[in-house]
């Protein structure tokens, strides 16, 4: 998309989410755009869906708009730009008459199944606002800017392997070490910093109590008997220690008189925060790190195929719960332990599932032109793991479909994991990406050919499995008749004038 392009679909945003002055924030992640709202009521859902850039939208604690992966870094400055001078673009058109009144106790449209998923976001939206899953959500928001770095560096370290096993460029290979494990190396740094940020804490103070975690002179310190390593505790140890500092600091503002506050506070931050860190947070996170990457192996080594077909399965519910932002610090961890994680290749199976059910769906409603539409532009993004338009404008408002969406990303995930419990593993280097996105980051204990042929056939099976499952048992034999004698939307807008 080109700079024009991503100009004109940002000032085209722009008026239908209520103008600048009703954005609070802007920020984003790897699809989409997330904007804090002033006013809800201003922000038009149906004209934002029907733009061509826009793949969906998803409420959640921020109205967030699903533009893909790429589209949605280059679309976010120059939204932030029209935002930040008050430049609002002319008024959007009224929303077509397709959207307007609906009629019938089913739906039976793709206006009225965006309408009822619409819906079903709003009340998820209110059952997930608990104090757990808001902290979750928190926790999440930390990681989520680490996302391109872990990818950027991914694919790069993929690169370098394929450069190892094919001893081409060896003058290379050792620079191209250094930039993918750099980061890596100071991750914890970063969730610090990210930490005390959302956490309402200085941000710099935050990365500097967790700089403590991956600083070598540690291995001179001792703790609960054992000396401690450079890295112990990993994200996990920086979590916890840069939300130690946020409190500190919070009870530094509230105590310390303004005249040695500049002085005080961030020094007593600093080295109460510090002491904790290294004589009881850096060995107490590493043990919970070093669990983890052991229950992760054990779970798919051991419960292989029967693991997978749980993992893949549930994945979609755990996400509509709100409960899957639990997961980021788990997959990180295992990236920093062994350079991968095992778990996003199977959780990928879910997105699989969604798109094997959508292609059911588009075979049996061949008479419901619009849910057909809905399918064939929501697919490209299905296919590049970007489930939201599937899930909300698709299988969730049709009901069954989503369950037996799931059942595909069962058996999808159940393959991945036999083959991880017969000796090869599949996995990723980063987090974010799914679908086909995902091969660029594919690592395993196995030669790369091995790795994405398990990946790929557990694609197809999730595809295979979804599709069936949808076919013979996503509808039944009423909604099936009344989903294919639904009225045309564009037909409909034609003859009434």
């Amino acid at each position: 998309m080109s700079d024009e392009k991503n100009r004109a679909t940002a000032a085209a945003l722009l008026p239908l989410v209520g103008g600048a002055a009703n954005v609070t924030s802007v920020t984003h992640c790897m699809t989409r755009l997330r904007l804090g709202v002033a006013d809800r009521s201003l922000v038009q859902d149906a004209a934002l869906k029907a733009l061509p850039a826009v793949l969906g939208v998803v409420e959640d604690d921020t109205y967030q708009i699903v533009l893909g992966p790429g589209t949605v870094a280059r679309v976010t400055p120059e939204f932030a730009a029209l935002v930040d001078a008050g430049q609002d673009a002319p008024p959007a058109p009224d929303d077509p008459p397709a959207t307007a009144d609906r009629t019938g106790p089913a739906p039976s449209t793709a206006e009225e199944l965006a309408a009822q998923g619409a819906d079903l976001k709003a009340r998820r939206k209110a059952r997930n606002a608990t104090p757990v899953k808001l902290f979750l959500r928190r926790i999440a928001n930390v990681f989520v800017p680490l996302i391109p770095a872990l990818i950027g560096c991914g694919v790069i370290a993929g690169l370098n392997g394929l450069l190892t096993n094919f001893g081409l460029l060896p003058a290379l290979v050792p620079a191209l070490a250094a930039i993918a494990s750099g980061f890596l190396s100071l991750i914890a740094v970063f969730v610090g910093h990210n930490t005390a940020k959302e956490f309402g804490g200085t941000p710099v103070l935050g990365g500097a109590v967790a700089a403590i975690i991956v600083y070598a002179g540690v291995a001179q310190v001792s703790a609960f008997g054992q000396q401690l390593s450079p890295g112990q505790g990993g994200v996990l140890g920086a979590l916890g220690a840069a939300l130690l500092a946020v409190q500190v600091e919070k009870a530094c503002r509230r105590y310390v008189p303004e005249a040695l506050d500049v002085l005080v506070t961030p020094t007593v931050t600093v080295l109460v925060s510090g002491l904790v860190t290294l004589f009881g947070l850096m060995f107490l996170a590493g043990e919970v790190s070093a669990a983890i990457g052991t229950c992760a192996n054990w779970l798919l080594a051991h419960g292989g195929a029967a693991a997978g077909f749980l993992l893949g399965g549930l994945f979609l519910p755990l996400v509509m719960l709100g409960l899957h932002q639990a997961l980021i610090p788990i997959h990180t961890t295992l990236i920093e332990q062994q350079g991968y994680t095992v778990l996003l290749p199977v959780l990928a199976m879910a997105g699989a599932g969604q798109v094997g059910a959508a292609l059911a769906v588009y075979v049996r409603l061949p008479g419901n032109r619009s849910i057909r539409a809905t399918v064939r532009s929501a697919l490209p993004a299905g296919f590049l793991g970007v489930g939201e338009p599937l899930i909300y404008g698709v299988s969730l408002p049709l009901g069954r479909p989503f369950v037996t969406a799931c059942v595909g990303g069962a058996f999808g995930g159940g393959f991945v994991g036999l083959f991880n419990q017969l000796g090869t593993t599949a996995g990723s280097t980063a987090i974010g990406p799914s679908g086909w996105a995902l091969f660029p980051l594919l690592k395993g204990n196995q030669p790369l050919g091995a790795t994405l042929a398990v990946y790929a056939l557990g694609l197809l099976v999730g595809y295979a499995a979804g599709f069936l499952a949808t076919y013979f048992f996503g509808f039944g034999k009423q909604a099936l008749t009344e989903l294919n004698a639904a009225t045309d939307p564009v037909a409909a807008g034609a003859t009434g004038g």
